[in-house]
């Protein structure tokens, strides 16, 4: 029997990069374009969006020019480089172990609902979410003698397809209906409000209902296939495990989370509201807007770990002096030479991707599609749905496709009798879903290196379109449970919201 070639995930988004060259030579030569509705100044205008060239001076330029600029200024890499001295340090001076170590007799499929439940609530902090619970999950695993490779990959489903939920309303929310309030207003009522708890109902609801399905469909598939493939290894603990040390970490931290806590209160007493952007007219925008809160949120929780490891390091002595605290701060970026290689390759092709508009000009001919089709209902809430599955392929970014669709989409779904506040939330289910299945979503790369870090078996490598094959069937499976839950909401009538329904 013939051995199938496995291509490594380098090789693979180096071979993307050239393929989305080509197409986007072609794509220019044959004059392809599409029409993009924007809002501007209250009113809908219509621009035209043709591909660029790639292949070309003023390409080539781009490439080589910016390339260093991109890699530089690619955000992901700096907050991942913040996060993982905190987790480091804390994993180096055994926090982590006592921490997690008394849950080693909690069940797989108990272990399992918790990481996907703990990956949807915590997208309310956006894409930080990703940032910390990816090392971390793969650390608790570890500890907890189960597969780390499976922790990992369960808390990516988790934090991806749970994006649409929620038990709160996030800035992420907050800064989708600000174009939603645009387009209603801008096309079909120009009294339109969005309630901040307008779509609570739906999204508790949700929450709840996916935690439970892809609990089951992890455990009874995922951790199967996982078992057979990767051999989780336990590491022999050297280190001592002090509960009174542990105590004393979860005061300092207690006290460190205190302070966090009074600097962003919008109350007029000393040092109040520090962290706040007080320009900002609502609280949710001074607290997630452009403050130095939202900013500085990976240091403050990476400062928060530290501040744990050091504490707990100190009092059960595995951490002895200040060369052993310096060398703790970088264990946990061991085995992960690959993550640097591949961000690089990812920052390229994104760049790329962005400069020759063919993401935007797929998603706006899409769109135009969506809302050249006679169709309403039931009907129209699928293909909308399938649509922003489509979109997110080139386009993973949230706020990006609502950009392009909410112009076109929300007036659409008002003429046939569905809230805004619905619509919004129908894109932000599909959208969970679309970025769980597009390799170009920067965390599934981050997610990659990850799980390549925890890889014990030679044979089983790591592969883009290896896991991915992997994931497919849950994706697939949870995108019909999304499906389900809007047609069965839309068709009882039953409230998304305080005073919001899914019908006008």
């Amino acid at each position: 029997m013939k051995k199938k070639k496995l291509y490594g995930p380098v090789l693979v988004l180096a071979i993307m990069l050239v393929l989305v060259s080509i197409a986007s030579l072609i794509l220019n030569l044959i004059g392809f374009d599409s029409s993009q509705t924007v809002i501007s100044n209250g009113s809908m205008e219509t621009t035209l969006v043709t591909v660029k060239n790639i292949i070309s001076i003023k390409g080539l330029k781009f490439i080589i020019g910016d390339a260093v600029k991109n890699f530089r200024l690619f955000e992901p890499l700096v907050l991942l480089i913040i996060s993982l001295l905190g987790i480091s340090i804390c994993e180096k001076s055994g926090f982590l172990n006592a921490l997690f170590s008394p849950l080693k007799r909690v069940k797989l499929n108990v272990v399992i609902f918790m990481t996907v439940l703990l990956g949807i609530v915590s997208t309310v902090i956006g894409d930080y979410s990703y940032i910390f619970l990816l090392p971390l999950i793969g650390a608790l695993y570890k500890y907890l003698g189960k597969n780390p490779i499976l922790g990992i990959m369960t808390v990516f489903l988790g934090i991806t397809l749970g994006y649409g939920a929620g038990l709160v309303f996030s800035y992420n929310d907050y800064s989708l209906s600000l174009l939603t309030v645009e387009a209603a207003k801008a096309d079909i009522d120009s009294t339109f409000k969005f309630g901040l708890y307008s779509n609570i109902f739906i999204m508790i609801a949700s929450t709840i209902i996916i935690s439970i399905v892809l609990t089951i469909l992890i455990d009874r598939f995922l951790a199967v296939k996982l078992a057979k493939r990767y051999i989780a290894t336990e590491e022999e603990q050297e280190l001592v495990v002090d509960t009174r040390a542990k105590r004393k970490a979860m005061l300092f931290g207690l006290i460190y989370i205190a302070i966090v806590i009074y600097m962003v209160l919008p109350i007029k007493l000393p040092g109040a509201g520090v962290l706040l952007d007080n320009e900002a007219p609502r609280y949710l925008e001074q607290l997630f807007g452009n403050s130095p809160f939202n900013n500085g949120l990976v240091l403050i929780l990476a400062g928060l770990l530290i501040l744990l490891g050091y504490v707990y390091g100190k009092k059960s002595g595995n951490i002895k002096d200040s060369h052993e605290f310096s060398l703790g701060l970088s264990m946990n970026f061991e085995n992960l030479g690959l993550m640097f290689v591949l961000m690089f390759f990812i920052s390229e092709l994104t760049a790329v991707i962005d400069w020759t508009n063919i993401g935007v000009v797929v998603a706006s001919r899409i769109i135009e599609l969506v809302g050249s089709l006679k169709v309403s209902g039931i009907i129209l809430i699928i293909i909308f749905f399938i649509a922003v599955i489509l979109m997110s392929i080139l386009l993973p970014f949230t706020d990006a496709k609502w950009k392009i669709a909410s112009p076109v989409i929300v007036p659409l779904f008002m003429q046939s009798n569905i809230t805004p506040n619905f619509t919004q939330f129908i894109f932000k289910a599909a959208d969970s879903v679309g970025k769980a299945i597009t390799p170009l979503y920067i965390y599934y790369i981050i997610m990659l290196a990850f799980l390549e870090k925890y890889r014990t078996n030679d044979r089983k490598k790591i592969s883009i379109f290896g896991i991915l094959k992997d994931m497919l069937p849950i994706i697939i499976i949870m995108a019909i449970v999304w499906l389900l839950i809007i047609i069965i909401w839309y068709v009882m009538g039953l409230p998304i919201g305080i005073k919001t329904y899914s019908t006008l």
